[in-house]
């Protein structure tokens, strides 16, 4: 079975993290369009650069010479709320996590247990790694990160700014410094730079 391939390749098997053990992830949630890999990318920015693409539920990070690594990312209503340009700030490891007062009102019951946060760990919200985007020195509580729920990376989910397979979360981290240069795309521009053109193929 062609799922089952890429979890046995070694990119999404279970590996230990820091003390943590991360899980395999299921094949089930794994596929050709899905795992991670080298993609053809037109985007008119530096080798290094992040471009999010929420609407297409993808995140690009550029290589040069017309070429992304392309990651599948979950979306979460958050995700849709910053657009244009930011700088990677902070890096964590398995960071630590409070929910935000709009989630304390909209869902106490479900958060108020929490509301003093919670440790890193496989239970928490912001997975693995978190990447944290400000702009203009302020935080802009966008977020980039891992998620203990692999089924929501490649859907639209209630809350959550911008989710990635674990092991995804991982590898980008691993590649990326502070101070990278985050490009939002607004969802008008979905699928952009995608297409020799440097529109998207329905363009």
């Amino acid at each position: 079975m062609e799922t089952e391939t890429f979890a046995s390749r070694g990119m999404y098997a279970a590996t230990e993290d820091n003390g943590f053990a991360v899980p395999a992830i299921n094949p089930a949630y794994l596929n050709a369009e899905r795992v991670r890999q080298v993609v053809d990318y037109y985007a008119p920015y530096p080798e290094g650069t992040i471009v999010v693409d929420p609407e297409g539920r993808r995140l690009y990070h550029l290589l040069g010479d017309n070429k992304a690594m392309r990651y599948t990312v979950g979306v979460g209503k958050a995700g849709y709320g910053l657009t244009g340009e930011a700088r990677v700030a902070l890096k964590r490891d398995w960071p630590y996590w409070t929910p935000t007062q709009n989630m304390l009102r909209r869902e106490p019951e479900k958060y108020g247990p929490v509301r003093a946060g919670l440790e890193g760990g496989l239970d928490n919200p912001l997975g693995a790694r978190a990447l944290y985007l400000y702009r203009g020195g302020r935080d802009t509580l966008y977020r980039i990160h891992g998620t203990p729920y692999p089924w929501t990376v490649g859907e639209t989910e209630s809350g959550g700014c911008i989710r990635m397979f674990n092991q995804d979360a991982i590898h980008l981290a691993a590649q990326v410094d502070t101070g990278t240069r985050v490009i939002i795309l607004p969802k008008s521009q979905a699928g952009k730079w995608t297409g020799v053109s440097g529109e998207s193929p329905a363009a």
